[in-house]
């Protein structure tokens, strides 16, 4: 059944609270995130001195209750937080949107007390930090094949495997795990499972070498025997898979905030460049061809901002109604991600030669920019969804 479209209509005002938590975010990511984001960058360095000032900020889990650890504030809030931290740097939105959007919205949603208290409050806090491994290296988006195993013995479960591409892998305390209980029955065989990463059996793999986001560590992880308390399961058995395409369409919506926020970096750089850069006696921003770029990147800009804000709407509406927010969802990501990409590739564009320097940001840009349209279910899997919502297929 296709869900209903939640139009926000251009009054839209924003509350105080959601207000002074998009300017606390602002003045945080610009005077502590940005002066130090290119040389994290560039040593592919995990940032954990402003992820933890971010988590004592209460950026770690936005939306989580208070009685969790949590900030207790809404959907909206959270994009507008996201949006502020991924201008300054798209590796702090990652490190933010998989704690907030994948971990701590699929144990509010599906963990029992138990779990939240356990779990929930030390990664909703900034005490600990939080990864989200359903990917392995031969199942991406085909859930089903994946190759990963737990086998059930009395009151735990034997774990072993490869997972791979795991954001925070590096650093996290806890990971929510997919993996196969029933190979059989392929998606519907998967089960979750809440792993503590000191316990033995678990270690980290390869680093990878990414092309962006490169501040945001990430991993292989391998499983040898590790012996999981039935305690930590989250659901029940074969329940993984539907717990997954959940946080994936929380997911969804943090990434769509992160892809604005880069998008909206660089077209700031790129105006700011347009009025000071001269050429033929006149601003290059005065060339048709360069305004008509900042045109097409603005409008983009803010055609993103309003699906965001329609799908965190959806989201919120969900926490009373339990109705879907997919299509807002995917809408949201696969417009925002293209426009990050479009507005990166003009930005260095319009900057020329030293649009291709690492001596000014946009290059990093750029480089950022590109993952927006692959995690959280690439471009065409984000029409894939859309076009079968509205054919009302499953």
């Amino acid at each position: 059944m296709v869900s209903e479209i939640i139009h926000p209509g251009p009054s839209l005002q924003l509350t105080p609270e959601q207000e002074q938590i998009r300017q606390l975010a602002r003045e945080f990511a610009q005077n502590e995130i940005a002066p130090i984001a290119a040389e994290f960058d560039e040593r592919g360095e995990f940032p954990l001195a402003t992820v933890r000032k971010m988590g004592q900020m209460g950026f770690m889990g936005i939306e989580v209750p208070e009685e969790y650890g949590g900030a207790g504030l809404d959907s909206l809030a959270y994009v507008l937080a996201m949006i502020e931290i991924s201008k300054a740097d798209a590796s702090h939105g990652t490190i933010m949107s998989v704690n907030n959007s994948l971990f701590c919205y699929a144990l509010q949603r599906f963990g029992s007390e138990d779990q939240k208290q356990r779990f929930l409050r030390p990664v909703a806090s900034g005490e600990a930090i939080a990864a989200y491994s359903l990917t392995e290296p031969m199942s991406g988006s085909d859930a089903g094949t994946m190759r990963s195993r737990a086998a059930r013995d009395g009151e735990l479960y034997v774990i072993n495997g490869r997972k791979s591409w795991v954001s925070s892998g590096p650093v996290a305390k806890y990971i929510l795990l997919f993996t196969m209980t029933e190979p059989e029955r392929k998606q519907r065989g998967v089960t979750a499972f809440l792993i503590e990463t000191d316990r033995p059996g678990f270690s980290v793999g390869k680093l990878e070498p990414k092309l962006g986001i490169r501040a945001s560590a990430t991993c292989e992880i391998l499983f040898e025997d590790y012996r999981c308390p039935i305690a930590n399961r989250l659901g029940e058995p074969g329940e993984g898979f539907k717990i997954a395409l959940h946080a994936l369409d929380a997911g969804r919506i943090g990434i769509a905030a992160q892809a604005l926020g880069i998008a909206e970096a660089a077209y700031e750089a790129s105006l700011s460049y347009a009025r000071q850069r001269e050429a033929f006696g006149q601003p290059i921003g005065e060339f048709q061809g360069i305004g008509f770029k900042l045109a097409d990147m603005k409008t983009r800009i803010e055609a993103s901002r309003l699906l965001i804000y329609q799908a965190a709407l959806a989201k919120q509406a969900a926490k009373l109604s339990g109705e879907p927010f997919t299509l807002e969802a995917s809408m949201a990501k696969l417009f925002a991600s293209e426009t990050a990409n479009f507005c990166t590739n003009n930005a260095v564009q319009i900057h020329g030669g030293m649009g291709y320097s690492k001596e000014l940001p946009v290059e990093r840009y750029f480089r950022d920019a590109k993952i927006t349209e692959i995690y959280e279910g690439t471009s065409e899997i984000q029409r894939l969804v859309i076009s079968r919502q509205e054919l009302g297929l499953r």
